[in-house]
């Protein structure tokens, strides 16, 4: 799905070492976006004595970007870059950036400059220095056409997952514990905030300036704003059900079993008060039919169980290796 590119201009001394801060940027088709983008990054670290490096996603681009990031590495050391042969979107894009990250802090932010990097990653920084475990962007001074289905996103997303916060698709920095916690899906960029808030972690927000882009257009049109409303009903509904699927699945058995039995009460003492109606068969058989689905809703509930069971036994196995490793 991907390639690397090792050459020596990415395989140096400088870039060796564990740096205290990833700054994560997934680019397709952005160039003339690129030099200026790793020319501000350098000053940022620079003028902040940061000890960071750039994990550069390049996502299929067909145009020069992938040249620009090429150039940018050989005079920007702290830069790395990896390649998609073809677009795979921004979850695969964090997939793969993600897993080569080396910080103790993660920024994600943006090729396309609106996002200034000299004025946000300071910002982001500073706000998780006051203990938060995530701290998120909130554009101001935005004005465009996706601004109201946005927000009505964000509401419905507040609303469901007891967010504070207002602007849920934007930049973000968080703590590696938060980043090795996530286990992304399709199109499940969008979540990073509310699978966070859902296990348990800190959320921050910081105001940050929204800057219109010069160069290039962007990749996202309305078409996914109502995928995007589906996704955030299955992320609630996984996040609330995969660890207790019973509560789930027995709770709707449950509500069939009882449904089945009042429905046979009812028809008993219609008889009994109507003796020789037969009119009411087909209900009677109806209600054969919901216990029967209740029962099977009760059985996949306990198989559901085995399976997150195992699931779990696998995380502890993953948890113990990593803990032995970082002891190494």
């Amino acid at each position: 799905m991907e390639r690397t590119l090792t050459a020596p201009l990415l395989d140096t001394a400088a870039s060796s070492a564990q740096p205290y801060l990833s700054v994560f940027i997934p680019a397709r088709n952005e160039a003339g976006n690129v030099p200026p983008l790793m020319e501000k990054l350098a000053r940022t670290f620079r003028a902040h004595a940061l000890d960071a490096e750039v994990i550069f996603v390049d996502d299929g681009s067909t145009d020069a970007t992938w040249n620009e990031a090429v150039a940018a590495a050989e005079q920007y050391p702290f830069v790395r870059l990896y390649r998609h042969r073809r677009s795979f979107g921004l979850t695969e894009a964090m997939r793969t950036g993600f897993r080569h990250v080396r910080g103790e802090v993660v920024v994600f932010l943006p090729a396309d400059l609106e996002s200034d990097p000299e004025e946000d990653i300071p910002k982001l920084l500073s706000k998780l220095d006051e203990g938060y475990d995530v701290v998120a962007g909130w554009r101001q001074g935005r004005n465009d056409g996706k601004m109201f289905a946005s927000q009505v996103y964000n509401a419905v997303s507040r609303a469901l997952f007891h967010l504070d916060a207002h602007d849920m698709n934007w930049i973000k920095a968080f703590r590696r514990e938060v980043l090795d916690d996530l286990h992304l899906r399709s199109d499940w960029h969008r979540f990073i905030l509310h699978i966070a808030a859902e296990k348990g972690y800190k959320i921050g927000e910081v105001p940050v300036n929204f800057y219109p882009r010069k160069k290039g257009k962007s990749n996202f049109g309305f078409a996914r704003i109502p995928i995007s409303f589906l996704d955030v009903l299955v992320v609630k509904f996984l996040m609330t059900f995969s660890r207790k699927p019973m509560l789930f699945f027995g709770g709707l058995g449950a509500l069939a079993i009882i449904s089945a039995f009042v429905i046979w009460g009812y028809l008993t003492i219609l008889y009994f008060n109507t003796p020789g109606n037969m009119q009411q068969r087909p209900l009677f058989t109806f209600a054969g039919f919901i216990l029967i689905a209740g029962i099977l809703l009760f059985i996949g509930g306990f198989l559901a169980e085995l399976v997150v069971s195992q699931s779990d036994r696998v995380e502890d196995m993953e948890r113990a290796l990593r803990e032995r490793e970082e002891e190494k």
